[in-house]
């Protein structure tokens, strides 16, 4: 168990903070656990209610990063757990926990005897099951006298580590089905290029065109797809034009219904992946006016292969109404990274 300071609440900290919350803080180890609730993407914060005002204004819109699909998203909602408040004792069984505090600080106690090893301040720590079964408490243990200051210097890691783990997560919900291998190599044998899906994905091609398609659990609630096309030889001077004119015969000729752009807030990029240039477009797809009112995000790359003479293109897009797309985007992404047309 992690070495403690003796001691309780700092000074400042004590009034407004009632003694029965303290007793139910060091007491939790002795009860039965409850199973955790609430979403993934909720983040219940305790600390201080005087540390809590000085960092709140800087914690939160780092931790609630937004990212554009369709719309403006938060990656995660940041609230307060009312440190020694009547709700507390219900915010603290939510599955996402952020503690901030020193080491003497009651409410960092429960979590800190989880650490399978010391945790020396200033430092950022995970550990599970505290007040509930399912739960994940981040600690963010700080030095006394120094608390906001350690906050806002651990603040970019702690950034990273939710988006990580947010980007994880996505991840591994996507490969609940195994990805199939064995497609990936039948494209590569009779195509000359991979790419690793989930298993529950349909495969179809049409000539030179290889459409992959996900529409679980109902196309009317959620679609995933895929196109992956090439053209050859690589004729030099290409642009988002062409990449964007490429994709809309593929959509006219391979897709079940038609769609317009709407690049109003739309982000291209070039890189090197794997070896090979790449050119990198997302915007917003529509239907037509008239039409059924539908839209989603979609990603758009050429990759060139100037081993095989040809420049590929590959499409995803979304369609989830009604829900976050943030999570379905990073798994397109990761789909889309699989690609290779290069061996090893």
């Amino acid at each position: 168990m992690p070495s403690r300071r003796p001691g309780a609440l700092p000074r400042r900290f004590r009034q407004g903070v009632p003694l029965a919350f303290l007793a139910a803080v060091h007491s939790v180890a002795c009860d039965s656990l409850p199973l955790s609730l609430g979403d993934e993407n909720s983040i219940i914060v305790t600390a201080a209610p005087e540390l809590w005002e000085e960092v709140a204004v800087s914690l939160v819109p780092a931790l609630e990063r937004t990212v554009f699909t369709v719309r403006d998203e938060k990656t995660f909602t940041v609230t307060s757990g009312e440190l020694g408040g009547e709700n507390w004792p219900l915010l603290r069984q939510l599955r996402r926990q952020l503690v901030l505090g020193t080491p003497a600080d009651p409410w960092m106690e429960p979590a800190l005897a989880k650490a399978k090893e010391e945790v020396v301040p200033p430092r950022i720590a995970q550990v599970e099951d505290v007040w509930a079964r399912g739960q994940v408490v981040t600690l963010v243990v700080l030095e006394e006298g120094n608390e906001a200051e350690g906050v806002l210097e651990l603040l970019p890691s702690l950034a990273e580590l939710y988006d990580s783990q947010f980007r994880e997560r996505a991840v591994a919900r996507m490969f609940v089905t195994d990805p199939d291998t064995a497609l990936a190599r039948r494209l590569w044998e009779e195509h000359r290029f991979t790419l690793l899906v989930p298993s529950v994905y349909t495969y179809a091609s049409a000539g030179s065109v290889h459409l992959f398609r996900n529409d679980n659990p109902d196309p009317s609630e959620l679609i995933r797809q895929f196109a992956v096309s090439w053209q050859a030889p690589v004729q030099p001077g290409f642009g988002t034009a062409d990449l964007l004119a490429w994709r809309s015969r593929i959509v006219d000729d391979h897709y079940n219904y038609p769609q317009i752009l709407n690049l109003e807030r739309a982000v291209e990029g070039r890189a090197v992946l794997h070896g090979n240039a790449t050119l990198t477009y997302q915007a917003v797809w529509e239907n037509p006016p008239g039409g059924y009112p539908a839209a989603g995000p979609f990603i758009v790359r050429a990759v060139d292969c100037p081993d095989q003479g040809r420049r590929y293109l590959m499409d995803a897009w979304l369609y989830a109404p009604g829900r976050d797309k943030y999570q379905y985007m990073i798994q397109l992404e990761t789909i889309m990274d699989s690609f290779r047309c290069t061996k090893g």
